[in-house]
């Protein structure tokens, strides 16, 4: 009749996963055929007698030494508890490490109390969750990459609209009364000399008014002195005409892709209007500089702050739509009463 220590070697071994079992100071007395093999030996000879964490257990997996008197694993040994860890690491016999699950029961042999341990091979397991991890985030980016496209084109389609209505009742209302006082000046040339002068001079004031509003318009759209002389002139333009103080700092000394200097000009420009009509500030610091391969600009006001990034009006989520298909970041930071800081960041 077999020993109850031979009954569980025999029971043991017939089990599918890798089982060992410890002895009251650490060293194997037994491994069933699935674990001498995860662990890369021909048998349990070479394995009897070991003590196991000096065997499979010995680093961390940065390569640093990983003491005994720190091993979870002997904790069922010693303190006569179960323990059990999902995300572990093994050394095979030829040096090369695997991930593990364990499991490890306190067991009374006849020379003290040892310890049975059981674990598995998480590698398939882990690559299975990694897969599923990155499809899921490749939904999601796509998800928003179509949501973010939506709101591209309805911000364009807005935007042609408003431009559509600007020069309707604008430049195109100037340019009409110029054509009614030209053709004015023309009929009145023989019958009434005498008023031709002043004719031809709401003409020109007519003339002045559409060039200055087709200009703003064009601004709107891609600002010449942007193209002419780079971002930062561009800014310190829009600083001189903004309707509050406007200290811009920074500089930047390398060459920029025309689509992200207009997206960093744009983003100066929303953030300074909403300083303008929202924010109660007495100041605004724009700072637009070139740093390693990051264009960053940030816009701070000394206002009443608890701005929302998707708040009516602001203009901000159409700005976070170009900066991010520019693979670029935008951050908001507006504490009420502690004035307001948007900053973007592109990629160079």
């Amino acid at each position: 009749m077999e020993s109850p220590r031979e009954m569980l070697e025999l029971i043991l071994h017939t089990v599918p996963h890798p089982v060992w079992v410890i002895d009251h100071g650490g060293a194997i007395v037994f491994a069933n055929p699935a674990a001498v093999a995860a662990l890369g030996y021909g048998d349990l000879a070479e394995l009897r007698g070991r003590q196991s964490h000096e065997t499979v257990h010995h680093h961390h997996p940065d390569g640093s030494p990983f003491p005994a008197s720190e091993c979870p694993m002997l904790r069922s040994r010693q303190a006569g508890e179960t323990v059990h860890s999902d995300e572990d690491w093994f050394f095979r016999r030829d040096g090369s490490m695997f991930p593990i699950e364990w499991w490890s029961a306190p067991l009374d042999l006849p020379g003290g109390r040892g310890a049975v341990l059981a674990f598995e091979e998480t590698t398939r397991r882990r690559a299975a969750e990694q897969a599923v991890r990155e499809r899921d985030a490749a939904r999601i980016r796509a998800a928003e990459s179509r949501a973010t496209g939506r709101r591209i084109v309805e911000s364009a389609t807005a935007a042609r609209r408003q431009l559509a209505r600007d020069l309707h009742d604008g430049a195109q209302q100037r340019l009409v009364a110029l054509l009614i006082d030209l053709q004015l000046a023309r009929e009145e040339f023989a019958a009434a000399p005498d008023r031709v002068p002043g004719l031809l001079d709401e003409a020109v004031e007519h003339t002045r008014a559409a060039i200055t509003e087709l200009r703003e318009l064009a601004a709107g759209i891609h600002p010449a002195i942007l193209s002419a002389r780079g971002l930062r002139f561009a800014v310190e333009a829009l600083a001189s005409r903004a309707a509050l103080p406007v200290v811009v700092t920074g500089s930047v000394e390398v060459e920029l892709a025309e689509g992200v200097e207009a997206c960093a000009y744009f983003v100066a420009a929303e953030a300074l209007t909403n300083a303008v009509k929202h924010s109660r500030a007495s100041q605004v610091t724009v700072t637009v500089a070139a740093t390693g391969p990051v264009l960053t600009v940030e816009v701070c006001d000394d206002g009443v702050g608890g701005a929302v990034a998707g708040g009516s009006g602001s203009g901000l989520a159409g700005l976070a739509d170009r900066v991010d298909a520019l693979d670029g970041r935008l951050t908001l930071s507006s504490p009420p009463g502690g004035g307001t800081a948007l900053r973007a960041e592109f990629p160079l």
